[in-house]
């Protein structure tokens, strides 16, 4: 199924840049599962939004996947949309924007705060809540993270610098990866799955691609998980289910173990063994989980 460009969509909180893949565009007999909003973490865009949905979704063909670039990402402005409450806001223009009375959210990483806000602020719009290895909690970025954050910066003025970068990445995956997926056979299989490799290989080579025009968002990101304090869940009517990483070195566990305790209505998996990628080394516990959510929100 051919991927939707992306498009800046006019919203009441100003415009959003977003990837909309529309349901009807399957065969005119599939079955048409909920609206999915998917929000993306740091050095993110629309683009990773939707591979969030796809490595997640069980089959995200059958949804409407709404793919937002969050503030400072691509197209969307930064200004106005700085905290998480006001990127709750933004949410729901969106969902405004596009005639969509109530989705399925997801959020992965540095998407969370933002997600975690719209469950509270619009109960009613969000008729359930994945939350993928997310910040939920006051959250410094780890040394290694800080340390990198200077060269991204500098290559984010020189894009031609990055085009090698890539070329290594699409020739040997298996050494871009090894930041991120330590285990070398976890590696090795998660590159050689049939649904995670493709997507991991597309998060590697897209991280690298249009640098520049997801900085002013990652920066903004770190600045806000460093400070959001605790969000409340206790109140939150919906389903939430947590999808983390036991291993995770970027976002600790015990972030997705307090919304699982406090939230009234919310399901922990720990991904055994999972760093801050267990979404793809993880790829088919975190889709019967997803599957078993979205019995209970859309049966």
């Amino acid at each position: 199924m051919p991927r939707p460009d992306p498009r800046l969509i006019p919203t009441a909180a100003g415009p959003i840049e977003s990837q909309v893949v529309d349901a009807s565009l399957v065969a005119q007999h599939a079955p048409v599962l909920p609206p999915v909003l998917a929000l993306h973490g740091g050095m993110g865009g629309h683009d990773q939004g939707l591979l969030l949905a796809q490595a997640a979704l069980p089959d995200w063909r059958f949804h409407r996947v709404i793919a937002p670039s969050r503030p400072g990402y691509f197209g969307t402005p930064l200004v106005g949309g700085e905290s998480p409450v006001q990127q709750a806001d933004r949410h729901a223009a969106l969902l405004d924007a596009l005639g969509v009375e109530r989705a399925l959210v997801m959020a992965v990483s540095a998407g969370g705060p933002g997600a975690l806000h719209f469950a509270q602020r619009y109960p009613d719009r969000c008729a359930g809540l994945v939350l993928v290895s997310a910040c939920t909690d006051t959250l410094e970025p780890p040394p290694r993270m800080r340390e990198r954050l200077p060269q991204m910066q500098r290559l984010a003025r020189y894009p031609w610098l990055l085009a090698p970068m890539r070329w290594r990445v699409q020739l040997n995956p298996d050494s871009a990866a090894r930041r991120s997926i330590t285990d070398p056979a976890l590696r090795r299989a998660t590159l050689a799955d049939p649904v995670a490799g493709p997507l991991l290989r597309e998060l590697l080579v897209g991280s690298l691609t249009q640098v520049d025009r997801r900085m002013a968002g990652t920066i903004n990101d770190m600045e806000q998980c460093a400070r959001v304090g605790a969000i409340p869940v206790d109140d939150l009517t919906m389903p939430v289910l947590v999808l983390h990483g036991t291993d995770d070195p970027v976002v600790p566990l015990a972030q997705g173990e307090r919304v699982a305790q406090e939230a009234p209505s919310a399901d922990l998996v720990p991904l055994q063994g999972g760093g801050h990628v267990a979404l793809f080394t993880h790829v088919r516990v975190v889709r019967a989980a997803v599957s078993g959510l979205l019995e209970r929100v859309w049966s």
